[in-house]
């Protein structure tokens, strides 16, 4: 089966590529696969789009991740992580850049054992956003570097993918792919298909094994009875409530009943403690307090006062 990626930004016609050479294979006796993918539709963000094509029926899906040929009609793409360009690829993918740089230019920067074949681009062209008919040049050169479909079945389906937009349209898409495709004589049918790896062949991964604990430890005993204690949910405080017992009236009820977590405690004289290390800092209490005797204190202050810590 080959498997091919394109790589462009929107508005070079990416997605119009992998259908005139996904015509251009069926049009061969193929089985063909091709699809683009891209987020939002905006002109000049990254895009990919991908072509499968097999004498046999295909039922592999998804997104191409170990290509046979990625092709790149816009080189500022190659050094950028998110646009993907260099995923998957291994000593014998074929790497084919539009550019106006050199293979070896190329080669020397990425240091990549795939073979890398340079595209030329048009000479008055400084803009690469601006190439005309990148998609059509894309799509011929791949054409050729399969080795499998002749100029024949090319043209017929650059007519039918691009027809609709009248002779001038047509004729410009043609000239320009089949100077790609000329280009590429050199290096003609250098793609070759990699057959599909056999269920049978993958070697099962190697599994760490790790010893199991006991639920009682390495899982929370749902079911058992005076956990909550062990819990310090006081860590999860950043306001501490503080009392001032100068104004506390010992009403001894208010405090400690509103508090939901039960962590404020009242001693014989009707003084309330408040228990640090489950206090959670929600401080109803201090919103409770008829004569405002506890005060919320920034956690950090309370430390450097020397406040007592869960």
């Amino acid at each position: 089966m080959y498997r091919i990626r394109f790589h462009g930004r929107g508005g070079q016609g990416m997605k119009t590529a992998s259908r005139m050479l996904g015509s251009a294979f069926f049009r061969e006796g193929f089985e063909v696969q091709d699809a683009p993918r891209y987020g939002a539709e905006r002109r000049g963000a990254p895009i990919f789009a991908y072509v499968r094509a097999d004498r046999a029926p295909i039922s592999e899906r998804g997104i191409i991740r170990q290509p046979d040929l990625v092709v790149v009609a816009d080189d500022s793409l190659v050094p950028i992580p998110a646009a993907g360009v260099l995923t998957g690829l291994s000593g014998r993918c074929v790497l084919l850049i539009d550019t106006h740089e050199s293979a070896e230019t190329w080669r020397r920067r990425l240091s990549l054992e795939a073979p890398i074949i340079a595209l030329p681009a048009p000479a008055d062209t400084a803009d690469p956003t601006q190439l005309p008919f990148v998609g059509a040049a894309c799509a011929g050169a791949a054409a050729r570097l399969v080795g499998v479909i002749e100029a024949a079945a090319l043209e017929r389906a650059i007519c039918d993918e691009v027809g609709h937009f009248g002779a001038e349209i047509v004729a410009e898409n043609l000239e320009r792919a089949f100077q790609a495709y000329d280009q590429m004589a050199a290096h003609a049918g250098c793609v070759a298909p990699r057959a599909d790896e056999s269920a049978a062949d993958w070697e099962p991964p190697a599994w760490v094994d790790l010893p199991l604990e006991e639920a009682r430890v390495a899982a929370p005993v749902i079911h058992g009875a005076l956990t909550s204690e062990a819990a310090q949910t006081g860590l999860w405080r950043t306001m501490r409530p503080v009392v001032d017992y100068g104004r506390c009236n010992r009403c001894w009820w208010v405090c400690s009943t509103f508090c939901p977590d039960g962590a404020i405690t009242v001693d014989a004289d009707g003084s309330p403690r408040i228990d640090y290390a489950h206090c959670k800092g929600c401080l109803v209490c201090v919103a409770q307090c008829p004569p405002h005797a506890i005060a919320a204190v920034a956690e950090h202050e309370a430390a450097a006062a020397g406040g007592e810590s869960p």
